[in-house]
């Protein structure tokens, strides 16, 4: 009697214990995302480029290409985008923060790090900050515990200065000189710090954001000589050689990922800031040290160049991998960079999104491949705006001394927007306008004072 009373006992408990175990609350995961700066829709294999990148071809063979990931037109108002989930254009950043500038993120919107910090996260920068050009306006200031590389843009891969000779590279907003290839003193700080550095009892967030392939091309000849036969151009081939070893540098964090097991539980995010550039004369820049660049990215099939507002600048390479959760996929929805802030944020456990983001979760739509409905992309540049409602895209061109021009595309069936459909579709033309109106009078003051 006595042993069956006890086996009761037993059975019982394990009963509570294993519905215990049910309502635990799922894990929430790490994540890494990957940003490279300036590389074109034709410059990863995945999509047929020549260039070789095994690494992000294996992310995209194993999760779901995000297809129609629209970005800004240049690399700081990308970046803000990312970070506030909302138009940079909001904050008055419309173009690259350059030169003695002043202008950074405002003091008054969360962050993906202040808000990833409410869910108990580590975060990390490693490479490109360009959202305040000073120690002050840094990476720490908007919530990274810790953050090395380089404050500016378009820096020196081994100087390590800006353009005009400002210095650059930090480790948590201290000016510090060190040897080496841009490249390889992120990828091998990413490391250590994943080794020695984070604390294991904490979920992370950390950003890889390259230099490459972004000029100045300063690669060693190892990373060049698998394209002396392929290509021809000088030029390409230099930009070439800073794609695959940036591929090289992502191959070793993920190998890294896997050595600590964490790879089972970490979101990968890979992107571009932006669209390539076609080509790059740097003048008096760098005190003439730099050659020329006849050829640069390369955007085919897509139409125009970073800093337009066409595709080639705005649609770029984008792949969200998380091991045993994303399926091999082409994700053929309309996705903005402001949509993946609120992603991590749920994912993470958020229970509420700062009041504001703009962008969506699109979480539901990664996994499933269901439509988003309702979305409508509003980007602006500093030589353009536009917006799109699928399959539509208006883009409108002000001039200072002559009238502004709009242009209409069905980039569903003209992804190269060869044919402008405003004269024939003029009802759409009238709602994308006042559409697009609605979303700049939003803008920014201090852009929108000036109206061109």
């Amino acid at each position: 009697m006595k042993s069956l009373i006890i086996n009761s006992i037993l059975a019982l408990s394990s009963c509570f214990l294993s519905f215990g175990q049910k309502t635990n609350p799922p894990t929430t995961p790490n994540f890494l995302v990957i940003v490279a700066d300036d590389a074109g829709w034709n410059d990863v294999g995945y999509n047929g480029s020549e260039i070789k990148t095994p690494n992000i071809d294996w992310l995209a063979k194993n999760g779901a290409q995000l297809n129609r990931l629209y970005a800004a037109p240049t690399c700081s108002p990308s970046r803000a985008s990312f970070f506030t989930g909302r138009p940079s254009s909001r904050m008055g950043i419309v173009a690259p923060i350059s030169d003695k500038s002043n202008l950074s993120l405002p003091s008054d919107v969360t962050t993906l790090p202040q808000a990833l910090h409410q869910q108990n996260y580590q975060t990390a920068l490693f490479g490109k900050w360009h959202l305040g050009l000073n120690p002050s306006s840094g990476p720490k200031a908007y919530g990274f515990d810790y953050s090395y590389g380089f404050l500016h843009g378009q820096i020196d891969q081994y100087s390590h200065e800006y353009k005009n000779g400002d210095p650059s590279w930090h480790r948590n907003g201290e000016f510090i000189t060190e040897k080496g290839h841009v490249t390889d003193l992120v990828e091998n700080e990413a490391i250590t710090w994943l080794k020695t550095k984070r604390d294991p009892s904490k979920n992370f967030y950390i950003q890889l954001s390259y230099s490459a392939p972004h000029f100045p091309l300063q690669e060693e000849d190892k990373w060049k000589k698998p394209y002396l036969k392929s290509i021809k151009n000088n030029s390409r081939r230099d930009y070439a050689a800073a794609m695959s070893h940036l591929d090289y540098s992502i191959g070793q964090i993920m190998k890294t990922l896997k050595q600590q097991h964490l790879d089972k539980n970490t979101v990968i995010i890979f992107m571009s800031d932006n669209g390539a550039m076609d080509k790059w004369n740097p003048g008096n820049q760098y005190q003439g040290r730099h050659a020329a660049n006849d050829v640069l990215g390369n955007n085919f099939p897509l139409r125009d160049w970073k800093t337009s507002n066409y595709e080639g600048a705005i649609r770029v390479p984008a792949i969200i991998y998380w091991k045993n959760k994303t399926k091999s996929s082409l994700n053929n929805n309309y996705i903005s960079v402001t949509d993946l802030m609120p992603t991590i944020l749920s994912l993470a456990g958020a229970k509420s999104i700062p009041a504001t983001v703009e962008g969506q979760n699109i979480w539901n739509s990664i996994i499933t491949k269901d439509s988003i409905p309702n979305q409508a992309i509003y980007i602006r540049g500093h030589l353009q705006e536009s917006i799109i409602e699928k399959p539509w895209k208006l883009i409108r061109t002000r001039h200072k001394n002559a009238p502004t021009v709009f242009e209409l595309f069905n980039i569903e069936k003209d992804p190269e927007e060869k044919e402008n459909l405003m004269l024939t579709h003029s009802s759409i033309t009238d709602k994308l306008k006042q559409d697009l109106e609605v979303e700049f009078a939003k803008d920014a003051k201090e852009v929108n004072s000036a109206r061109e």
